[in-house]
């Protein structure tokens, strides 16, 4: 359920990495255009400046000669009004004429005289102030086409700005909506700076190489993942293996042991007919023994030797039954404390099979979900250490993630106690601009005191010069006795036309050192406050270095540090949330630990008790009882009290036996060959004994293999079932890692 969650929190993921990856090829694919447009902007607008600078020069001269020109139809224009004056004027006195002059002919031919030698030199000037005034009309023409091609040509020039303004204004958009994006601060408010754009390009470059390093740590920690997984595949595979292995080997053995076994059998059934040979031998014996006895039965001493031999074969025979009663006995009481050793073992097996099924079905869930099979004693405490080691490596990680997490909560405090000083600097800076400025505009408003103080000065210097033109009009006007007036020549008529303009002169002379006083003032103020703004000139570039540099790098460092901080977060979550795990597992595992000892020590005692139990089973073998004790004890008191009689009548006839000393010589060798054949059943029987004992050892093996074979196939089953899990969890790894590795090269 928890891999279910965390693919879907991956696919959630996968997708807005996708998104944002779609995204960044898109940005990153504008600014290569717009930085290529950019850059041919840029080329484009210098080479229009080269192209301009000549055209401003020329078009100043333009100015100059154009002023020029208007200043010379100036003069013209009052040349001409002048001279029409004149004319009219003479006309006007010649029709009023009524008064002769006074002087002499010679006066008035010299004043006729003079008066036509100014008319020639005003003819001949007005002459070359035609000629001039026609020159520079054909200059004004030649002028006002290069003026013509001039304003085109800044017509285009403007259209080509305005063009390069609009890129200039889609290039500050895309770096608002990438900023905003990437959530860098200094980027709201355009336009932006050259210094503003590579601090942009820096930023990005930065996040760029965040990004690669947080994707390699990612991919890191993947392959270690991978590795890990797959060392867990290789330890399930090997496992599998060496059950396989063992189960193999142990066939073999058992197949090996089950034909030894199977040989030993054999060779018992072939020794089983050695007690009936005992028998047969016995009959054999006691026939040869009768018929001695009847060969014999023609002489006295032959009768006493047979009778002596009878009585003796019977006590031969009664010593033999009561032999045979005897290992009957023993046979009874021992087949009895065999049986009740067998049930006690039989019962001792249950009891320990019992305790060993209690201890797997309480544990094996437990186990088989921790290790995917029910370990034996070394196996788990192979498990427990390997834990041990992984959950030191995770407190280890979590010790260096908190002490990471630590130095970047101290970093962010002490960059927020930087943004904080840094933004009052800013605003005491503000302040100070402001309190002296007025506004915030300070560029405009210093190129505005500037035009204003320069203004000033003119007007100061133009007041100058006219309190000393209009001192200069006035004293030509009184004293020289001028008659015309000094800047249009234009004649006076009377005296109250010449009055009224020195009254009016005198007037505006009297008005103009309160103007010039006043004019001179204001332009002390405007210049102390141009010095003022020109003092703040450092304040406004500090200003501007906080809001466009030292302000937003110190922000966007803070969203690196948070990002860092929640990154970090989120490891230490996730290693105390796997610390959370594995705890759990150790110490429950460490409590089977004591159960999975106890159960093999039980299964050690088990392998005994089945040993012992295949000896006392091979014991009962091949014993065919069908009498009680009582029924032997009664019989062997008969043939014991038979047997007293018997050896009585022996004793009575022993001393007649010295006669039959030769036949019972023969007699006694046929026995010999007869009980050295019994002895050689006896020592079958010896052997049979060994392989019995050796039937025993092998059924132990036998079961004890087909127990270790059972327990190795059970063991195969869940070591597949976790092997395929851990390797589905492999794949799935390899297709996050390969996942993560395309969205963060696509980021």
């Amino acid at each position: 359920e928890t891999q279910g969650q965390k693919v879907k929190e991956c696919q959630t993921e996968l997708k807005y990495l996708k998104q944002n990856k779609e995204k960044a090829c898109e940005i990153r694919d504008q600014i290569t255009s717009k930085e290529a447009q950019l850059t041919s902007s840029k080329e484009i607008v210098k080479s229009y400046e080269n192209e301009l600078d000549p055209l401003k020069n020329r078009l100043k001269e333009i100015e100059q000669n154009l002023s020029k020109i208007m200043r010379l139809d100036n003069e013209i224009k009052a040349l001409d009004s002048r001279k029409k004056q004149m004319e009219k004027d003479n006309s006007e006195l010649e029709q009023k004429m009524e008064k002769v002059f006074q002087g002499t002919d010679e006066q008035l031919n010299d004043l006729y005289h003079n008066h036509q030698r100014t008319v020639r030199e005003k003819e001949r000037r007005l002459v070359d102030c035609q000629r001039e005034v026609e020159k520079l009309n054909k200059e004004s023409g030649l002028l006002n086409q290069e003026k013509s091609d001039l304003l085109v040509e800044q017509g285009r020039l403007q259209l080509q700005e305005d063009r390069h303004r609009e890129h200039v204004r889609a290039r500050d958009s895309l770096i608002q909506s990438l900023a905003s994006q990437l959530e860098l601060d200094g980027f709201e408010r355009g336009p932006f700076s050259e210094r503003q754009i590579k601090n942009f390009h820096k930023l990005v470059r930065e996040r760029q190489e965040r990004e690669a390093e947080t994707a390699s740590h990612l991919m890191n920690d993947y392959a270690e993942k991978e590795s890990l997984k797959q060392k867990q595949i290789d330890e399930i595979r090997d496992k599998k293996t060496g059950l396989g292995r063992i189960i193999e080997l142990k066939s073999e053995i058992l197949t090996k042991k089950q034909n030894e076994l199977k040989n030993v059998k054999y060779e018992l059934q072939q020794l089983e007919g050695s007690s009936d040979r005992i028998l047969e031998l016995d009959q054999e014996l006691t026939k040869a023994e009768r018929e001695l006895s009847k060969a014999e039965k023609s002489s006295n001493v032959e009768m006493l030797k047979t009778e002596v031999i009878s009585l003796q074969n019977e006590k031969a025979d009664l010593d033999r039954t009561l032999r045979k009663l005897d290992q009957e006995m023993e046979q009874l009481n021992h087949h009895t404390t065999t049986r009740t050793q067998m049930e006690m073992l039989t019962k001792d097996k249950a009891d320990k099979d019992e305790q060993i099924r209690k201890i797997k079905s309480r544990h094996s869930d437990e186990l088989t979900s921790l290790l995917g099979y029910f370990p034996n004693k070394k196996q788990l405490e192979d498990w427990l250490h390997s834990k041990s080691k992984e959950i030191n490596q995770t407190r280890d990680r979590l010790a260096r993630l908190n002490k990471e997490l630590a130095s970047a909560e101290q970093n962010k405090n002490h960059i927020n106690i930087e943004i904080k000083r840094k933004e009052e600097q800013l605003s005491s800076y503000e302040d100070k601009l402001f309190d002296v400025c007025g506004s915030q505009d300070f560029d405009s408003d210093l190129d505005r005191l500037k035009e204003e103080i320069e203004k000033s000065s003119k007007q100061r210097a133009m007041l100058a010069g006219a309190t000393a033109v209009y001192s200069q009009f006035i004293t030509q006007l009184t004293d020289e006795n001028q008659s015309c007036c000094p800047v249009c020549q234009r004649v006076f008529q009377t005296e109250a036309e010449l009055q009224e303009v020195i009254s009016d002169l005198q007037s505006k002379l009297r008005l103009a050192p309160d103007k010039l006083k006043s004019t001179e003032s204001e332009l002390k103020k405007k210049e102390k406050r141009r010095d003022e703004m020109l003092g703040l000139v450092p304040v406004r570039q500090s200003i501007i270095d906080l809001k466009e540099k030292e302000i937003p790098e110190l922000r966007n460092k803070l969203q690196n540090v948070n990002r860092d901080i929640q990154r970090l977060k989120n490891d230490v979550e996730e290693q105390e949330t796997l610390l959370g795990v594995i705890m759990p597992e150790e110490e429950s595992a460490k409590v089977c630990l004591t159960d999975v000892s106890i159960m093999e020590r039980f299964q050690m005692e088990l392998k005994d008790v089945e040993r012992k139990i295949a000896q006392q089973a091979a014991k009962l073998q091949g014993l065919d009882l069908d009498r009680t004790v009582q029924q032997v004890n009664q019989e062997k008191q008969e043939k014991q009290h038979k047997l007293d009689t018997v050896s009585s009548k022996i004793e009575l006839n022993r001393k007649f036996i010295q006669d039959q000393q030769e036949q019972i010589q023969y007699l006694k060798s046929i026995t010999n060959e007869l009980k050295s054949e019994k002895l050689q059943i006896s020592t079958n029987l010896q052997r049979r004994q060994q392989l019995e004992e050796q039937t025993v050892e092998l059924s132990t093996e036998v079961q004890s293999l087909y127990r270790e074979i059972k327990d190795a196939k059970e063991q195969v089953s869940p070591l597949e079932t976790t092997l395929e899990k851990f390797q589905q969890e492999k794949e799935e790894l390899i297709n996050k890692k390969n996942s993560s590795n395309k969205i963060a090269q696509d980021k």
